[in-house]
């Protein structure tokens, strides 16, 4: 109980104050309990954070299957879209704006393992199923461009801003990935 409550309360400061914010003196006064009881169990910050951050992300689990390859992209896009605006996912994308590059890498595992990867895997999924229905060229299951959604979507929420509405996600399909994924003279 304790345990998620400190974990809880590292996600909420990581969403209000960021990461050059964040200590672990706010984690403990968050989470209602003393510094040391933090310390206990998480020797750094970052070892926390990380923590918080795989306990707390939503997962996709499942490919979408709705009976054509742009529709699956789409609905794919708005659960991606939904973890990147979920609290853990706010505080993971404060961690990305904020941190140099040595402090990212120690959340790459993080970053990778819970977001890109699975994403990248159901991505691949869908592609697939997409080359067995004809919809889809079959030398596009590749890994640029099983890429070029999370890298797109990543890209441009921190050099953008970008809040990927509906809009957004529909222009990314029909624009970037479509055209990729288009059968030869089609």
């Amino acid at each position: 109980m304790l345990e998620r409550a400190i974990l809880d309360a590292a996600l909420e400061q990581l969403s209000t104050v960021g990461w050059k914010g964040l200590t672990m003196e706010g984690i403990a006064a968050g989470a209602q309990t003393g510094k040391a009881a933090v310390y206990r169990r998480w020797p750094s910050k970052e070892d926390l954070v990380a923590d918080a951050l795989k306990s707390g992300l939503p997962r996709v689990e499942k490919a979408p299957d709705l009976g054509s390859v742009r529709e699956d992209l789409l609905a794919l896009c708005r659960q991606v879209r939904e973890i990147m605006y979920s609290r853990p996912g706010v505080a993971l994308r404060s961690i990305i704006h904020e941190c140099d590059s040595e402090q990212a890498e120690r959340f790459g595992e993080v970053i990778v393992g819970s977001v890109v990867g699975p994403t990248v895997k159901l991505l691949r999924e869908v592609i697939c199923r997409g080359i067995n229905r004809g919809e889809v060229r079959s030398d596009a299951a590749n890994g640029y461009v099983f890429d070029a959604i999370p890298a797109m979507m990543m890209y441009r929420s921190k050099m953008c801003a970008s809040e990927w509405n509906d809009r957004d996600l529909e222009e990314m399909v029909d624009l970037l990935m479509l055209p990729l994924l288009r059968p030869y003279g089609a």
